[in-house]
């Protein structure tokens, strides 16, 4: 892993530097993520089969207003399968209630150049959410709930709930997270997988440079309740993408 670090941040390092954009004085803003991480996991589960991840993460247009929109890119690979990227449209509204910040959006997930084969099915796919987070001195708490009529692999109705925490902890000015999410799917076959529990516990540090932007770089342990053997199987074998591992990432938002 420590190898997959120096790689990020040797890769980081080579991206040229960004400040955010705002467009003239119509209340717009542009900003983005660019991401580069041992791994891709999504609610636990490893997107790209334990390999690194290349990602542009929330590159966002948004409004003074709360109105946004955006885009998530990251290369995938899936066993068995001919996706190689995943492209996912979003846009929501944000605001606050009562001393809350909620954010109301929806994503469509696409993943450019798959094509199922005999048995396989689309995996494209939408979902709704909304998330809430409340500050609290250094604390800030969160929790999130979506919902997709037909989620990945043509699985059926998907419902999502997650929480958790990140403590601004005033020690070398980390942060400490810890997520806890529960997946149910109408399809459990067609998903590859139960319903299924994950959480993690993560540490991070920003590093702001003065007008361009901010480098986060992160580390966590992430677990799921899924067994080897339920681990979306092929030819009656488990795979390793739903159990216990590490993630360090070095993030540059512009």
């Amino acid at each position: 892993m420590l190898r997959h670090l120096i790689l990020c941040i040797a890769t980081l390092a080579a991206l040229p530097a960004q400040a955010q954009l705002r467009v003239g004085e119509t209340g717009l803003s542009l900003t983005g993520t660019g991401t580069v991480a041992t791994d891709y996991l999504f609610r636990g589960i490893s997107q790209t089969r334990s390999r690194p991840a290349y990602q542009i993460s929330n590159l966002e247009l948004s409004h003074e207003s709360g109105v946004y929109v955006g885009a998530f890119l990251s290369n995938v690979s899936f066993a068995g399968t001919n996706a190689r990227q995943e492209i996912d449209i979003f846009g929501g509204y944000r605001f606050t209630v009562a001393g809350l910040n909620l954010d109301l959006y929806g994503i469509w997930y696409t993943y450019p150049g798959y094509t199922p084969a005999p048995g396989q099915f689309g995996l494209n796919y939408a979902e709704g959410a909304l998330k809430v987070t409340r500050e609290i001195g250094p604390v800030t708490l969160m929790a999130t709930g979506a919902a997709s009529p037909n989620f990945f692999g043509s699985s059926g109705t998907g419902i999502y709930l997650e929480a958790g925490a990140d403590w601004r902890t005033g020690l070398l000015d980390l942060t400490a997270g810890a997520r806890v999410g529960h997946q149910w799917v109408e399809r459990n076959p067609r998903f590859g997988a139960p319903d299924y529990t994950w959480w993690a516990l993560t540490l991070g540090r920003d590093f702001s440079i003065a007008g361009i932007g901010t480098v986060t770089a992160s580390i966590g342990y992430y677990q799921t309740s899924i067994s080897r053997q339920d681990c979306a199987p092929i030819n009656g074998r488990g795979q390793d993408i739903c159990g216990a591992r590490a993630l360090a990432a070095i993030s540059f938002k512009f």
